[in-house]
This record gives C-alpha cells, sequence and structure tokens, in this order.
C-alpha cells in the first residue's frame, strides 16, 4: 500500500473492496475525488475496514474508488492514530513501533553482489563470519542474503539474513560443507542480496519514555530486581495497553443483546440543539464515526441525543435510551457489594489497579439488534456497533464479561467490579504472579487497558472511592473534599445530593443516624424545607465526622468479633470489632434512627432493639460463629432470659436464638454497679418489665382489686365471709379460725371431706384477714410475699370467666391463667379446674382448634386401563392474556397420566363442558368417571345433564380436601413451575407456552409409571425437537400388520409393567401415610368440631375462628366420611375425618 501525506482521506481499489466481507455503503454519486492532477474520479462508497500495519490492527472508514495503487493511507488514518513519518530514517512510527518505508521503485530493482571486504580462510567443515560489501552501493537499504549463482563456491552455504545495505560491513554467514578448508580473496563475490519489498515489523522495546511516563516514576518503592521484573512483565504484554483514543479493544466472548419481545420499534424525534452546539455534535459524531464506534443506520428505531458537560469543560455525548430500556427484558445478573469486595482484601500487601480503556466501547452489539440503538441528532440516523452508555441491561452485560474473564481466579488474587480491576498480593512474588495471570486473562479476550489510569504495585490504591491498604479500608480524601467544600443546601435536591455521598460512607462514621437525622427529616415528603441551628449543627458535625473517620480493618477469620451496642431516645447504633494484636480494631459501624412508634420504647426494649437490628445488619459476618456481645444496660442479661417471653420480645428473642454469643454488661456512667434485680430500668408503667418483676418474684405485696359500687358488693368482705361459709370444705376450716388460732387435731378433722383435710394441711398458711380466709404464700428466699384469698366453690366460674375469658385474661393458655389466679387466688384442685376450664373453653377451641386432631387412613383407588377415570380442575386466575384467556382447564387420565392443559377465558359450567368435549371426549373417547372437586361449575346442573347423557360416573372430593385428586393437583403445581420459568414480564402471554410444556410432560418420564404418558397411549415415544436437531434412527415396520402386532404387545405389556407400578407406589404412599393416621372413628350422635375456614369480604382471615361445633355425627358413610349436622333443622354436610376432631369444649358464656 502506498502512504501519501497529500491525501485527505485514505483509499482502496473498487476490485479489492469487492473481495472484503465488509459490507459496502454506497453513497450518491454527487461525491467525487480531486486527484494530484486536477482529475475528479468518482467515489464508488466506503467501508469499515481493519488495516494491519506492523503488528497492529487498525479500525478505520475507507473510501472506494477507481485508482491504480490497492491501497492509499490518507492523512486522515495517519492524524487518527498518531502516526511520526520520519523521512530521513525511511519509516513511520507508531506507539513505539517503528515501520520501514520503501520507494515505489524498489520492488523492480536487480539483486545485488555482495564481495568480500578482506582474505578469508573457512576451515573444513566448519561456519564462519565473513565481512562484505555491496558491489554497487546505494541501490537499496535493506535486503536479504542469499546463496551466489557462481560454479566456483560450491560446497558453500549462505545464510538467508536480513542485512542493512548502508553498514560499514554486510555480516554473511557462510558454512564450508568440503572436506578441506576454502579460500575466499578479496574481492570475490561471497552471497547476493535481494532487495526487500515487504513492510516487516520490529518488535519495539516496551519503552517507559514513552509508555510509562508516570506510572514508573511511582515504582521508587520497589528495589532495582523488581523494577526489571515489573519492565519485563509489562513488555510482554505491551499490546494489552491502549495507545491512543481511537485504540479501543474488541472483545471476542460476548455480545450484548437487546431483547424487547415482540414491541413494536420506539420512534422519537430529535431534540433542537442550540446553534452553538450542534457544530459540537456533529463534530462528535464524525469522531465515533471514524473511530468505529457508530455507523449509518436504516432502521425504524430512534432516540434522541442529550449532551452533558464534563468535569474538564468538555462535552459527554450522550442517548437517551429511556423509552427502550422500559421495554427491554431486564437482566438480573448481580453486581458484587462493595462492602463485600472490601472485605476480601484482608492480608494483602501489594495492590495493583486496572482501568478499562472505554470498557463499554469493547464490547459489541449483535448485528441484530444495533438498530434498537439508532439516534439522531436532526441530520442523518447512526446507530451503534459496541455497546452505548444508559442501556438497562449494559452493566449486567459487563459484570459477566468480567466474571467469566477472571474465573477461576480467587478473591485472594483479584476482584473485579465493572471495568475496575484490582490485583493483590501478599507478597512481591505472588502479586506479580497474579498480575501475569490477569494480563492472559485480559489479552485472550482481546481487551485492552487505559495506562493513564491504570497503578502499578502499590502499597496503598484508590479503589470503588475507597483508600485500600494493608492496614485497612479508609475514605478517600477527594470525596472527602467534596464533602467538606459542599455549601450549604438551598433546596431538597441539593441536600439529597449531599446526603448520598454521606451515606455511602456511613460505615466509618459512629452514630451516623443520630447525626444526620435532622437533615433527613427535611427530606420527608410533607416537611418544609425550613434550615435550622440544629439543621447547620448536624451539616457541620457530618463534615467533621467524614474528614476524622478513622482506618476500618479487614475482618479476620480466625479472630472473635465483639459487638458493642447503645440505644438513645433518637436513634440505636453497633461497633463492630476484632482484638487484633493487643488492641481493638473497629471493622464497621451501624446506626439507625427510631420510627414514632419505637421512640415510644421503654429504655429496656430499645436496648433490646439495638441488638436484634445491629445482628441483623452484621449477620454476615457474626451467623455460625460465636461472638461477644457488650451492652451497658446490665437489665438485658435478665430480660433475655424469659421463661415465657410475650408478644414482640418473644419474637425478638427467637430471633436471637439463632446466633451463639456471650453477653457482657460494660459499666456506664448512668447505671453504676446498680444490679439488674434490684434496680429497676424503666418507669412504673412499662409493661414489659412489670410482667418480667411479676415472674421473677419481685413484688413485696399484692391488693385484691375493689369495685365500689352503689349496690352490694358481691365480693365485700362479707359476701365472700357468707360464701366461704357456705362451701362445705371451707367451712370447718374457717370455723375453727374465727373460734381458736390452735390448729385442731386429726381426730377433728377426721370425718370432713378429702378437700376440707387438704385445707387443714394448710393451717399455719391461713390467716384471717376482716374475717375472709387468705393464704400466704412465701418466695423460696423469704423475702416476698403474697395473699391468696381461698376462693369457694361457688366463686371459681367468675373467677376463671375474669382470667381466662375476659379481655384482660386473653384466652391463654393453661401456664399464663394458672400463674394469674394463682396470684391473688386459691382452692382445692385450681390447677386441674384450670386445666379443665382451659381444655373445655369454646372460644379457644374455635379459634386455637382442639389439642387432639384426627387424620384417618389413605383410601386407594387404582385403574387399570386407559381412560377409566379422568380427574379435571381449573388453575388461575391469571392475568388475562391477549387472547382473552384467564384460566387452564386441566384433564388428566389417572392410568395413563396423560394431560390436557386448554386455556380459557372464564370458567363457567358452559365453557367447561364445551372444552371438555371438544378437547378430550372428540379425542379420546367418553371415560367411565369424572372425578372433580366441589366447584359449583362441576356441580351444576348443565354439567351433570352432560354427564347422564354420555353415561359417565361424576365423583366429587369432600369440602377443603384437596388430598382426594391429589395427581390434579401436583400436576398444577407443575405447571405453575413452568410457567413462571417462561412467561414475560407482564404475564400476559402464558397460554402461548402451554402447547409446549405439555409436549415436554407428555415426553417426560412419569415417576408412579416409570413410563412417559406418551408411551402408555400410544405405544411409542414422541419425535422432539432435539430428535429433528440431532438426529435419531427411525424404526419403520414393514408392513401395517406388522405395525398392529407388534403396536398390540408393546402395550400390553407397558401397561402390565405399568399396573404393576402403580399397584406398588400406592401402597408405598399408603404405608407413609398411615404411618400418620390416629385411628380414632366417630359414631352416630358423637359431638365434634369442624374445621371450616372462610373468607369473607372486608374481614382478615387472620381474625377469624377456623373450627365450628359442635356438630354431630348423623352417619358413618365409609371408613374416611361422615355426615354430619349443626342442629335437628341445619343441612347435612359431608366432611372428610381429617377435618373433625372430638368435641369436649363448654360454652362459657351460657353457663
Amino acid at each position: 500500500m502506498l502512504v501519501d501525506t497529500g491525501a485527505n482521506v485514505t483509499l482502496l481499489r473498487t476490485d479489492l473492496a469487492q473481495k472484503l466481507k465488509e459490507q459496502l455503503i454506497y453513497t450518491a454519486p454527487s461525491i467525487s475525488l480531486k486527484t494530484a492532477t486536477g482529475e475528479k474520479t468518482e467515489i464508488r462508497g466506503k467501508l469499515d475496514a481493519s488495516l494491519e500495519c506492523g503488528s497492529r490492527k487498525f479500525h478505520h472508514r475507507i473510501y472506494v474508488a477507481d485508482i491504480t495503487d490497492p491501497c492509499i493511507l490518507g492523512l486522515d488514518f495517519l492524524q487518527k492514530f498518531n502516526f511520526t513519518v520520519d523521512l530521513e530514517k525511511n519509516e513511520i512510527r507508531t506507539g513505539g513501533e517503528e515501520i520501514p518505508l520503501f520507494s515505489a521503485g524498489v520492488q523492480h530493482s536487480k539483486s545485488c553482489s555482495v564481495l568480500a571486504k578482506k582474505r578469508t580462510i573457512i576451515p573444513a567443515r566448519s561456519e564462519c563470519l565473513i565481512q562484505g560489501v555491496p558491489e554497487v552501493p546505494g541501490q537499496f537499504r535493506y535486503a536479504v542474503t542469499d546463496f551466489p549463482s557462481q560454479a566456483s563456491q560450491k560446497g558453500l552455504l549462505v545464510a538467508a539474513t536480513l542485512v542493512d545495505m548502508e553498514m560499514e560491513a554486510i555480516p554473511v554467514r557462510v558454512l564450508n560443507l568440503n572436506n578441506k578448508p576454502k579460500i575466499l580473496d578479496k574481492g570475490d563475490v561471497i552471497a547476493t542480496c535481494e532487495p526487500v519489498v515487504d513492510i516487516v515489523a520490529r518488535p519495539p522495546e516496551f519503552s517507559g519514555a514513552q509508555h510509562l511516563p508516570s506510572t514508573l516514576e511511582n515504582f521508587q518503592i520497589l528495589n532495582e530486581e523488581q523494577r526489571t521484573a515489573v519492565k519485563k512483565l509489562l513488555n510482554e504484554f505491551q499490546n494489552l495497553f491502549s495507545t491512543c483514543d481511537a485504540d479501543v479493544g474488541r472483545c471476542n466472548m460476548t455480545q450484548h443483546r437487546i431483547n424487547t419481545g415482540d414491541h413494536p420499534p420506539i420512534k422519537q424525534y430529535p431534540r433542537r440543539l442550540p446553534l452553538a452546539r450542534k457544530e459540537e455534535a456533529d463534530n462528535l459524531v464524525k469522531e465515533m464515526v471514524d473511530n468505529g464506534i457508530i455507523e449509518e443506520s436504516s432502521g425504524p428505531w430512534a432516540s434522541p441525543i442529550v449532551l452533558v458537560k464534563k468535569k474538564d469543560g468538555s462535552t459527554r455525548f450522550c442517548v437517551d435510551y429511556r423509552k427502550l430500556n422500559e421495554i427491554t427484558k431486564k437482566d438480573s445478573y448481580p453486581l458484587p457489594r462493595i462492602d463485600d469486595t472490601l472485605d476480601a482484601l484482608n492480608g494483602s500487601q501489594w495492590f495493583t489497579t486496572l482501568d478499562l480503556k472505554s470498557g463499554y466501547w469493547q464490547i459489541e452489539i449483535r448485528p441484530e439488534d444495533r438498530e434498537k440503538t439508532a439516534f439522531t441528532t436532526g441530520q442523518g440516523l447512526w446507530q451503534f456497533k459496541v455497546m452505548p452508555f444508559g442501556l438497562c441491561n449494559a452493566p449486567a452485560t459487563f459484570e459477566r464479561l468480567m466474571e467469566t474473564v477472571l474465573r477461576g481466579l480467587s478473591s485472594e488474587a483479584c476482584l473485579v467490579y465493572l471495568d475496575d480491576i484490582i490485583i493483590v498480593g501478599r507478597t512481591f512474588e505472588e502479586h506479580l504472579n497474579n498480575l501475569r495471570k490477569v494480563f492472559q486473562r485480559l489479552q485472550k479476550a482481546t481487551l485492552k487497558l487505559n495506562l493513564k489510569k491504570c497503578r502499578f504495585f502499590q502499597k496503598e490504591v484508590t479503589y470503588l472511592g475507597h483508600v485500600i491498604s494493608a492496614e485497612g479500608v479508609k475514605t478517600d480524601p477527594e470525596k472527602i473534599k467534596a464533602v467538606v467544600d459542599w455549601p450549604r443546601p438551598e433546596t431538597v435536591h441539593d441536600l439529597r445530593s449531599f446526603l448520598g455521598l454521606c451515606t455511602y460512607y456511613r460505615r466509618f462514621v459512629k452514630n451516623f443516624s443520630t447525626i444526620a437525622k435532622p437533615l433527613h427529616k427535611l427530606t420527608e415528603a410533607k416537611s418544609n424545607f425550613n434550615w435550622t441551628e440544629e439543621c447547620e449543627k448536624s451539616f457541620n458535625s457530618l463534615k467533621q465526622a467524614l474528614t476524622s473517620s478513622p482506618i476500618l480493618t479487614y475482618p479476620r477469620t480466625d479472630k472473635d468479633f465483639i459487638l458493642d451496642t447503645d440505644a438513645s431516645n433518637e436513634g440505636i447504633g453497633a461497633v463492630l470489632s476484632q482484638n487484633i494484636g493487643n488492641e481493638e480494631r473497629v471493622i464497621a459501624y451501624f446506626s439507625k434512627s427510631l420510627g414514632k412508634p419505637e421512640r415510644n420504647y421503654c429504655v429496656t426494649r430499645k436496648e433490646l432493639l439495638a441488638i436484634v437490628k445491629s445482628i441483623e445488619h452484621f449477620h454476615h459476618y457474626l451467623y455460625g460463629r460465636k461472638f461477644l456481645l457488650r451492652t451497658d444496660h446490665a437489665s438485658l442479661r435478665w430480660l433475655l432470659n424469659f421463661k415465657e417471653p410475650e408478644g414482640q420480645i418473644a419474637r425478638w428473642i427467637q430471633r436471637l436464638q439463632e446466633y451463639d454469643f456471650e453477653i457482657q454488661h460494660r459499666k456506664g456512667t448512668s447505671h453504676g454497679n446498680a444490679d439488674a434485680l434490684s434496680r429497676r430500668p424503666c418507669k412504673e408503667s412499662c409493661k414489659q418489665c412489670t410482667n418480667a418483676e411479676k415472674k421473677f418474684g419481685m413484688e413485696r405485696d399484692i391488693s385484691v382489686k375493689v369495685v365500689t359500687t352503689t349496690t352490694v358488693d358481691p365480693w365485700s368482705s362479707c359476701e365472700i365471709q357468707k360464701a366461704q361459709l357456705e362451701d362445705p370444705a371451707i367451712k370447718p376450716i374457717l370455723e375453727k379460725k374465727l373460734n381458736s388460732a390452735e390448729r385442731p387435731s386429726w381426730q377433728e378433722i377426721a370425718p370432713e371431706s378429702p378437700a376440707t383435710k387438704r385445707y387443714w394441711a394448710l393451717w399455719d398458711s391461713l390467716h384471717l384477714k376482716d374475717g375472709v380466709l387468705y393464704r400466704k404464700w412465701e418466695s423460696d428466699d423469704g423475702n416476698s410475699c403474697r395473699w391468696q384469698l381461698i376462693l369457694p366453690k361457688s366463686r371459681i366460674p367468675e373467677v376463671l370467666r375474669e382470667t381466662h375469658d375476659s379481655a384482660s385474661g386473653g384466652h391463654f393458655g393453661v401456664m399464663k391463667t394458672l400463674s394469674k389466679t394463682r396470684e391473688r387466688f386459691y382452692w382445692d384442685r385450681l390447677r386441674a379446674d384450670v386445666e379443665n376450664w382451659c381444655r373445655e373453653c369454646h372460644a379457644c377451641g374455635a379459634r386455637k382448634g382442639p389439642k387432639t386432631r384426627t387424620k384417618g387412613r389413605l383410601q386407594r383407588y387404582n385403574v387399570g386401563a386407559p381412560f377409566e377415570r379422568m380427574a379435571l380442575d381449573i388453575l388461575g386466575p391469571f392475568p388475562v392474556t391477549t387472547k382473552g384467556n384467564r384460566y387452564v382447564l386441566v384433564l388428566m387420565d389417572y392410568f395413563t397420566k396423560w394431560p390436557e392443559a386448554i386455556p380459557i377465558p372464564d370458567q363457567e359450567a358452559s365453557t367447561v363442558a364445551e372444552e371438555l368435549v371438544r378437547s378430550w371426549i372428540s379425542c379420546y373417547g367418553v371415560p367411565m368417571i369424572l372425578h372433580s372437586d366441589q366447584g359449583t361449575n362441576f356441580n351444576s346442573a348443565l354439567f351433570t345433564k352432560l354427564c347422564e347423557l354420555l353415561g359417565i360416573l361424576k365423583t366429587r372430593t369432600t369440602a377443603l380436601h384437596p388430598e382426594s385428586d391429589g395427581m390434579v393437583e401436583r400436576f398444577n403445581r407443575t405447571i405453575l413451575n413452568h410457567l413462571s420459568l417462561f412467561v414475560s414480564r407482564n404475564q400476559t402471554d402464558w397460554d402461548t407456552h402451554l402447547p409446549l410444556f405439555l409436549l415436554a410432560y407428555r415426553s417426560a418420564e412419569h415417576e408412579v409409571t416409570g413410563l412417559t404418558p406418551a408411551e402408555m397411549l400410544f405405544g411409542r415415544t414422541l419425535r422432539l425437537p432435539c430428535d429433528i436437531l440431532f438426529g435419531r434412527p427411525s424404526e419403520t415396520p414393514s408392513s401395517p400388520n406388522e405395525y398392529m402386532k407388534n403396536l398390540e404387545a408393546r402395550l400390553e405389556s407397558v401397561h402390565a409393567f405399568a399396573r404393576e407400578r402403580i399397584k406398588l407406589a400406592s401402597e408405598r404412599m399408603k404405608t407413609r401415610y398411615d404411618s400418620r393416621a390416629t385411628h380414632h372413628h366417630f359414631k352416630e350422635g358423637d359431638l365434634v368440631w369442624m374445621y371450616n375456614p372462610k373468607r369473607r369480604r372486608g374481614l382478615s382471615p387472620k381474625l377469624q375462628q377456623n373450627w365450628e361445633g359442635p356438630y354431630t355425627v348423623v352417619k358413618k358413610l365409609n371408613d374416611v366420611v361422615y355426615r354430619v349436622q349443626r342442629s335437628p333443622n341445619a343441612k347435612p354436610k359431608v366432611i372428610h375425618i381429617n377435618r373433625l376432631a372430638p368435641y369436649r369444649a363448654t360454652d362459657h358464656n351460657f353457663m
């Protein structure tokens, strides 16, 4: 090719252009080319091609014309790729590479002889290097030595060598094959030189002066040996670095895909650009065209452009792809968490950061999707050949590529976040080896690095906005400087920008949420932007906290974690640390503002909330490891040891039980040495602490509730004494207490009832107060006591209604009701009465269900022939599809397991009946038995009449017992699993996926039969797309009779095999199911509970009672099905035994 600095454009001859694979873009005939002689030549077209100069390839736009030379390299090519033309040395240079030039007439020059410079003797059978001179000097410069044609030089061989003819002496390697010495006199022809007509690239040394001016300056921490190793490595991978803006790599491992489904193209009109910026936009477009980034488009898609000013004043060319992104199916490939990435750097001493050159532009877009990236500036339509910025799936594609390229390299070698790569190492040798591995992977993927942004062999680097070193992680001073210099925000938008930057570094700031809370309040939706002194203080405190933030150390797996928690009125906070060396090093901070309900918590609950939220935040550090939990609130030590926690406390404690930790009390100035059991941490109204004190026996006395009324108080001392005297068990003890304080003898008590004798045994604990008998109960340590009223039998139901059935009783269980009752009352067999009361409570049984449940044995129904018994069900509702379908009619044969799934618009009885006849009966005949659930569409008069006309026996499951139709219910789950994997984002195309799902299911082996449904029905397997794709030999019978005979035999053996499999499977299932059966049966007249959950509009199912009763068993229909009735006039119901339970309750409201 010809290098012509006078040519403005690069040209290619027409016949050569037609032979290339690149697409030739034809231009209008009005464009012409003016030659050096003044003549005009038309340009035939243009194309984007790769030109190979030296050892490198360059992508460039070339114009095609009828020229004499094959190719002319013009000034546009030389300027774009920074070529330097050196006419003195007759070469061109780029990127440190020297490419020799030759005049056009060299190839026509004749060969030149090389003469011996002085007399030389070549020993026998040996080789010698002889100095020679050209016979005709200056004929050409570069040549290749060859064997001379003179006969006198027989027995000699000359090595082919590239030589410079301008050298003072030309070295010629000569081999003497003779058995005697060979004498060459001065002036003898020793070789022939042929001129070099092809360009030969000389691999350059990796010149630090040209390539690494800034990088090598930072190698001062390396010794001479290490510098040599680094230079050798960089020289080896010199082609990995981009030499100019146009030198962008092209990855060979992936192409970006823009999946818009069936959505029609989106065309947006261009936005008007200011006249001052129009020329700037055109220049940016021309530059991208020249660099092979974009190309002309002729598709139906178009998006507008946006010009954005960069920090350095230059312009960033952006395309507004928001409309395109809305219809693009999202790629869910995750980006790595930055905090996890930073934690993985533990133990590293050496760091190198790499940055890809225009990373996105190194990934090509799939050719069929390029038109979707089209944009317009108002003149012309262009599309990207490479992945542009602004596409929603671009980060996922890039991250997937980088993780694929570096797959297999452990986190101890390198980490990647999009185009930012960090290579680490514990030693220099390990780091050098890791860097070589990464270079090899990048080179294999043909990716290019931006040398200006790479930092090699550093002890401290900036990565992802953090400063990384062997000591740990700290904030980036450049980013923090932006925070410090941030002016006071004037709008909510400015404030959110400030808080967004600060929040990125919140793990470095202790109590961040508390400090920033006044500022966060200003960003709330309904708050006015009113900058107060509190906001100013918070604004300045955040700046100060970030500028003085500590270095956070890396977590170590061989050290135990320490978690310190604290709570205040406004927020909670925590510090995670480890003991490293002889000091405690911080790993991360956590803080959270309290909401309005949380600010009303007592101090104890706030401290417990701080523990729960802190452990949840640091879950990935603490789970599965033992750690030390330190708190300055000693009450948490007994709070976490509640025997019977309730409500929110119970849920929190249950959550904490998943972790293995030891609690340590750290004294605080506000708590001193106070013991948790002797000092109350909360106010008197704190319900949680009050309950805890009661459980631990901390109350000194107790008073009986007194209700003052205008009538006679039934709980006055007079009335209680009267009731006690009326009780036959209490009366003898009370009378003797009233008459004498001495304990009566056994002879006096012997005639009394056993209950009286048990009261007599408690004589020393029984005391009189206002003539009423009480029992004094003391704690084990004797520090506290309580007075229990000896309750007459007539008052027991009233007390239990209050302690269990009332709103304050809460219908709690036996232990809570027993504890609540014992605090105030005592009577003989108190525990047994409480247990019976709670067990027989109708309300508890209706809500919580009976304690003993029934479970019947499995009833088997096996079939032995195809289409003898089939099941049907309705699946849905689903989103309405574009075809108007909302439900799926599911039909399945019990023997062959052959399924049908038919999309239908509604579940009306007429629709179901029509599809049953059209899609099943017309294809497979009339089944003997049709089994379904109790849906109204299956039990309608229309459906019943259809079954009568066709002679079908219609059966149905019992209510709320889907196990009776387990086969079709399990098939429904399979359908849902399949559709969830293939349905589109808006879920309106699910009905289009059903046919292929049925093909997949019918051709898959069924677990019960051991055969595919197709084999069971047709006696053969179905031909699948994979058979067509990969090929499969076909079995062609010799005649129809032979096929019929073989098919009959095949079906007979298949069905016999399936019958045995079905029998074994049902026996195995029955054995497993019956192991949980209760063997309980009901008789006619038994009272039972019936499980009957209901959903009513406007009512929450969580607040409804699911058990109804009592029902009376009217008749036993079979081993597991009963007919029950609520009352003699109510409609009977047929119920499965699993929904029944023995009724032993009593409705206390009617007592």
